[in-house]
């Protein structure tokens, strides 16, 4: 139990802050989710471009971590490169 007022705020804002989180990265897995399940190589392409801003905007962000957004990214456009 937090004693200060300024902890009771804390962690009133971490709370949020971890929802808030939580939520742009499930989002996240979803979409790549999607990608990884469409097999149409125009439908793909189209999905990486936004694909790979949402994963710089959430490594920009702290909610992933920058080389995890770098791999990410590398294997999408290595699963796109495979589809006929």
């Amino acid at each position: 139990m937090a004693y200060h007022k300024s902890s009771e705020k804390r962690i009133r804002q971490t709370e949020v802050k971890n929802d808030r989180n939580k939520y742009y990265a499930k989002t996240m897995r979803n979409a790549l989710k999607i990608l990884r399940a469409t097999t149409n190589k125009k439908e793909a392409a189209a999905m990486v471009s936004k694909m790979n801003s949402m994963l710089d905007r959430l490594a920009k962000k702290h909610i992933i971590h920058s080389k995890k957004a770098a791999n990410l990214k590398s294997s999408i456009e290595k699963y796109v490169n495979s589809l006929k």
